[in-house]
């Protein structure tokens, strides 16, 4: 059963950034028995994309964009927070979905113990609580989404929205954020456009 989910994940995700974003909205992650429905994502395209951390090449950092889609690329941001990005693509091409808000839907426990005492809907609300909520770290950066400690589970979506990636100085008006409306997980700007088709530029 677990080899059935990583080839479905796999063939779902082997697309640009892009065009897989909008389709994990709603979908489940959940790694060590912590599940977050994913309410906003951004896509990165890589080396054609001057926001992308593989924008100038591979590194040892961004080794895991290049590789296989279906697999995590968690980087640390302001030495503190723990971002989880969904590798998707062409192996050899680095592409990647970045995870910026969800909802806690099983672990919330866990999830309490690691965030504190937060409203409900701010437990994975922004890159770095999502990260935090999911217990990882870049140690877990390459991990598979084989059903072992990670899977990633088409889920009830809704309206989607997009409007331009926020935190980045580059490519700024780039409307690859995807957010689910009227979810309170989402984490800022709510200020965008229907996406019922994903821009392809």
């Amino acid at each position: 059963m677990a080899g059935t989910t990583v080839q479905t994940v796999r063939m779902d995700l082997e697309r640009p950034a892009r065009l897989v974003a909008p389709d994990l909205l709603g979908a489940v992650l959940t790694v060590d028995g912590v599940g977050v429905r994913l309410t906003e994502v951004e896509a990165y395209e890589g080396e054609s994309d001057p926001a992308s951390h593989a924008w100038r090449g591979m590194t040892a950092r961004n080794a895991v964009m290049f590789g296989r889609a279906g697999h995590l690329y968690v980087y640390l941001s302001y030495g503190i927070h723990s971002c989880v990005n969904v590798v998707c693509g062409v192996e050899g091409t680095a592409s990647a979905v970045l995870l910026r808000a969800g909802e806690v839907v099983a672990g919330e426990g866990a999830v309490r113990d690691r965030r504190g005492p937060v409203p409900y809907r701010r437990l994975a609300s922004g890159p770095g609580n999502l990260g935090s909520a999911l217990g990882l770290t870049v140690a877990d950066s390459g991990l598979a989404l084989d059903g072992v400690r990670a899977s990633l589970v088409a889920g009830e979506g809704g309206r989607v929205m997009c409007g331009p990636r926020v935190g980045i100085s580059r490519a700024v008006d780039v409307p690859w954020r995807f957010w689910l409306a009227d979810e309170p997980s989402v984490s800022v700007r709510r200020d965008g456009v229907a996406a019922a088709v994903p821009p392809t530029s």
